[in-house]
């Protein structure tokens, strides 16, 4: 299995391919998407879609997993945000990607086991599962392996499988 980790922004997008095979897990591309933020908004979208529609189509990912969006305070960051993942959510449909979607509680439970943990535990026990001599930066390109690590453990569930043959997800 390869599952393909979103880490959703307009700015910077975090992804990361990791591929779970023989029960071990090993990175096998990750990076960040960047957008200048003097450059038109919407022709923003377009270079996130156009890139991420390249990655997909390059390394043919099993599934996408993408954090879910949570904002308490910028309302207009969260607009932004939202639409740069509803071009994110499309290049996935685009190319008949399976979607799946995770919270920041989901993401720190499955990499550290405790749901409460801080970014720089989640960033190194990333890391370490992957095998990895440095934690990969940005960090927006470690939380995006973080993610896809969330879903191959979700994956493996009993549950998740009959879901899946069943078509509900």
């Amino acid at each position: 299995m390869v599952v393909l980790g979103i880490d959703p922004g307009y700015a910077i997008v975090g992804w990361g391919l990791v591929e779970f095979k023989n029960n071990r897990f090993s990175p096998l591309r990750y990076g960040a998407v960047t957008t200048d933020a003097d450059v038109d908004f919407n022709l923003r979208l377009k270079m996130i879609y156009d890139d991420l529609a390249c990655i997909i189509d390059k390394f043919k990912p099993d599934a996408m997993a993408i954090e879910k969006l949570y904002f308490t305070t910028n309302q207009k960051t969260a607009i932004m945000v939202a639409e740069a993942r509803g071009v994110i959510l499309l290049s996935a449909k685009q190319n008949n990607l399976p979607i799946f979607e995770y919270t920041p509680l989901q993401v720190k439970t499955a990499v550290t086991g405790y749901g409460k943990a801080k970014k720089p535990q989640v960033m190194e026990m990333t890391r370490r599962l992957l095998k990895l001599n440095a934690v990969p930066k940005p960090d927006d390109t470690a939380d995006a392996l973080a993610i896809a690590l969330t879903h191959i453990q979700a994956a493996g569930s009993e549950l998740r499988q009959k879901m899946y043959r069943e078509g509900n997800i």
